[in-house]
């Protein structure tokens, strides 16, 4: 699976260049705008053709999942920390039938003794960041661990083979489609090289 992450500021065109992502066969776009309020959440989503929102994960304002047929809810680490001990009282008020529960990790050790059962986990940096400076890929290896991990940081087409072979189901992008002079050519690409490798 490719998980694409959203570029922290709005970009040019981006709702725009969103769009033809889907139409390109992007299934999994984690919302990450932590600078927008609920409205601006909203205001977003209603930008974006409908008939993709159920590819859509929600980072922030989680009860958004009971207005938009959304993917599901995705958990920052702080957030997991906080709630993930009472899922019950947290998820109490949010329709989450059919919906995936996801969250942020920074150590495979902390994936491996996390007793909650999230649908994935985003495990990051496995390659040096193209988004964030001075964030120095850790090349953790997950072979050994029986979840769903994602692998995120610095993946691109050069790096997609070795993330694979680090145990990862799946990858995260962020900069190999935002930081391009053309997302949707970066994304088939990535999307092309990622089906061809899984397929060796």
């Amino acid at each position: 699976m490719i998980v694409l992450i959203a570029p922290e500021k709005d970009i040019p065109n981006e709702i725009e260049i969103l769009n033809q992502l889907f139409e390109a066969g992007l299934l999994f776009f984690h919302f990450r705008k932590p600078d927008k309020n609920y409205e601006q959440h909203v205001a977003y989503l209603n930008q974006i053709d409908s008939k993709y929102h159920n590819r859509i994960v929600v980072h922030y304002h989680h009860e958004l999942i009971n207005d938009f047929n959304l993917k599901g809810v995705h958990f920052q680490e702080q957030k997991r920390i906080d709630h993930i001990d009472n899922p019950g009282q947290y998820f109490k008020s949010l329709n989450m039938f059919g919906k995936t529960i996801s969250s942020s990790f920074h150590d495979p050790k902390t994936v491996e003794d996390c007793t909650f059962e999230f649908d994935y986990h985003l495990l990051s940096p496995v390659f040096s960041s193209i988004s964030k400076a001075n964030y120095e890929g850790r090349g953790f290896d997950v072979n050994g661990i029986d979840k769903t991990i994602i692998g995120m940081g610095g993946i691109t087409e050069d790096t997609i083979a070795k993330a694979l072979t680090l145990g990862y189901k799946g990858i995260g992008v962020l900069g190999g489609i935002w930081n391009t002079d053309n997302p949707v050519e970066s994304f088939k690409s990535i999307k092309k090289c990622y089906e061809t490798l899984l397929t060796k």
